[in-house]
């Protein structure tokens, strides 16, 4: 077999791996951007030492010991990223103040697509979602780094306790014990207030659920997004810090500083295991509309109980697959509107 060819199935071997790779570097690392430029690295190093690699371990779980290690040297510098409502109380709307704090403070979402690869078992699929939800992916920011890259090998991709410590050159005891502190570590975080369930597909009742939300803000009606809300329900807004609990204090940001966003259209996104929108205001220089935030929705109960709009459209649209302008819709013009 010539080299080219040996070059090229080498390259697809690799290539299969890229989106779990991905979702398991984006689970350590907390950052969208940083985990494709993790596995980018990862599948590099790969390529590289491939005549190394002798075939002692599967590809697939050498690829992970790779990931792993250039993980904990990008986590080295110890940074850990947050959602905004674990940084500070949240505001009233009173008090509400924008304030930006850099990106590298933000946990970021992600589009299903790039983390979450094609699996047949329903069960798999569940947990698999269920590991990329903010408040998950928040709480995984909390572990130290070996104990995240444990808990996230055991737990969320089902590895034997002797895998993961060959993986990471230690022994099975110091792997279980890792486990045991994470798992305590979520198990109190977990009390203090966990986010919404979505059930995959979404059920009937989501379904109509989101179909209610989208009318009411379209339309910007606030009695009917009053009516959708959980009384306690969160908003956030990275890159601000701010966040505001409760339906009038979240109407009211809506109808003073977020006026602008009157007459905005929604497109359906999938990131983080939770259905989410394309937020585009209303652009009076073009008739049309310009990106604003991608939402991300977390619902319990039939109600909506979280509302998280991350607003840097520049990076997320794109990573997102979107565009940044829409067309006015051409029924709109007949109308004059």
């Amino acid at each position: 077999m010539g080299n080219g060819t040996a070059t090229a199935d080498l390259d697809v071997a690799l290539e299969k791996h890229r989106t779990e790779l991905t979702g398991y570097c984006y689970r350590m690392l907390g950052s969208s951007f940083e985990a494709e430029d993790a596995v980018q690295d990862t599948l590099v190093r790969a390529w590289r030492s491939y005549d190394r690699f002798e075939g002692r371990s599967s590809l697939r779980s050498w690829l992970y010991r790779i990931a792993t290690n250039v993980c904990l040297d990008m986590l080295s510098a110890g940074n850990k990223r947050a959602r905004p409502v674990d940084l500070t109380d949240s505001t009233p709307l009173a008090q509400a103040a924008l304030m930006p704090r850099p990106d590298n403070t933000w946990l970021e979402p992600m589009p299903d697509a790039r983390v979450l690869p094609t699996v047949d078992d329903p069960a798999e699929a569940a947990v698999a979602k269920e590991s990329v939800r903010l408040a998950f992916m928040a709480a995984l920011q909390q572990l130290p780094p070996k104990q995240r890259a444990v808990l996230i090998l055991r737990e969320v991709l089902a590895w034997r306790a002797s895998e993961v410590a060959e993986l990471l050159g230690t022994t099975v005891a110091s792997v279980n014990s890792a486990l045991q502190r994470a798992r305590a570590t979520l198990a109190e975080r977990a009390e203090e207030g966990a986010a919404g369930a979505v059930s995959d597909p979404l059920d009937e009742e989501q379904q109509k659920l989101l179909e209610r939300y989208v009318k009411a803000f379209e339309g910007y009606d606030m009695a009917a997004l009053t009516a959708l809300l959980h009384e306690d329900a969160v908003m956030t807004m990275p890159p601000f810090d701010l966040w505001l609990r409760g339906t009038a204090d979240i109407t009211g940001f809506m109808t003073t500083l977020g006026a602008s966003c009157a007459g905005s259209r929604l497109l359906p996104v999938r990131a983080n295991g939770l259905p989410g929108f394309a937020h585009y205001k209303p652009d009076p220089e073009t008739g049309g509309f310009t990106a604003w935030a991608v939402q991300v929705l977390e619902t319990s109960g039939g109600r909506i109980t979280g509302f998280h709009c991350f607003l840097d459209t520049q990076r997320w649209f794109p990573l997102f697959g979107l565009p940044l302008q829409l067309e006015a819709q051409a029924d709109e013009v007949e109308q004059g509107g």
